[in-house]
């Protein structure tokens, strides 16, 4: 016997409120972009400059024992991460310190390395500083003003992709949730002032991919069944296909989710803005694969012509997988 967290042939109907729905989405983005436009991000070292210095000891490496031989000193962010290596000796235990860029300052300067080298020679008395690395805010500003475009890139993509396999209407709706997901992970990180790195950019770039799959199986399941109810009106099509696939989704859902929260409360500071990022991507990404990109689609209609042509048939593997 299968376990199913959704029962066989559910009959729920999707669009009853879906202005509702949509109403919410709106004005959680409207929260979202108000809390950016009037506090930003809270950038983190990727972004705002720092100084990386690498360090080494025969000592094994305590990250928090370290951060807290840094934090009496008040130097603002500071991310401390160790590096593994199958070619370290046994007693070479390496550490990556980042220091962001002090007010006033194009880098860390030498006193400030010096005092910090102090505090962790407290921990580790063989401690010694093997290079320093430093970037500085123009370079930060690139960084941010490239990964606004890999992002803009991405979404574009998406848009060809689903136009060229399906139609415009399909695309339009992929693209309206995808944006709808971005601009909510930025509210949140906005909102709650969450420090923001390149790696909240992996994960944003992440959820799309991930909220795409999710549109694309549903819309995969809409076009076939635009095939197999040739005069039912397209709201039950859609909300046919939601149902079929819903098992599918939610279980997928869950599963990724598990293997998240699990990151997050094990994995460390390290990573936890990253998957903190990617818990609530999977979470906005299927609600809006099912609230939004379908509702946009059910507005904007869909000419049943088009599932005569030849291609009409192809990409509908994704559809057929249920769980």
């Amino acid at each position: 016997m299968r376990l199913r967290l959704v029962k066989q042939n559910t009959a729920f109907d999707f669009f009853s409120s879906s202005r509702t729905w949509l109403g919410i989405s709106l004005v959680m983005m409207v929260i979202g972009l108000g809390s950016f436009l009037y506090q930003g991000l809270n950038y983190g070292i990727d972004f705002k400059g720092g100084t990386t210095v690498r360090s080494e000891s025969s000592t094994p490496i305590d990250v928090g024992a370290y951060r807290d031989a840094i934090v009496p000193l008040e130097l603002g962010d500071i991310t401390i991460s160790e590096v593994f290596d199958p070619t370290f000796g046994v007693d070479q235990h390496v550490a990556m310190i980042r220091i962001q860029t002090q007010e006033g300052q194009e880098a860390v300067n030498s006193d400030i390395i010096a005092r910090v080298q102090v505090a962790l020679q407290a921990i580790a008395p063989d401690l010694k500083f093997v290079s320093v690395e430093s970037v500085g805010p123009k370079v930060s500003g690139e960084l941010i003003q490239t990964a606004a475009i890999a992002v803009v890139l991405a979404i574009g993509a998406v848009l060809i992709y689903i136009w060229l396999r399906f139609e415009w209407q399909f695309a339009l709706g992929a693209v309206a949730a995808l944006v709808h997901d971005v601009i909510l992970t930025i509210g949140i990180f906005s909102e709650l002032q969450i420090k923001f790195d390149l790696a909240i950019i992996a994960a944003l770039l992440t959820i799309v991919g991930y909220s795409l799959n999710d549109t694309v199986v549903v819309f995969d399941r809409v076009r076939e069944n635009l095939r197999k109810y040739k005069k039912k009106d397209l709201k039950d099509v859609l909300n046919i296909s939601i149902n079929e696939t819903l098992s599918r989704t939610f279980m997928t859902s869950v599963t990724t989710l598990l293997a998240l929260i699990a990151l997050f409360v094990l994995g460390g500071d390290v990573i936890r803005g990253f998957v903190f990022a990617m818990i609530w991507g999977v979470i906005v990404g299927t609600y809006s694969s099912v609230f939004v990109a379908s509702a946009i689609l059910l507005w904007l209609g869909v000419k049943r012509d088009w599932t005569n042509r030849p291609d009409a048939n192809a990409g509908t593997q994704f559809a057929n997988i249920d769980a």
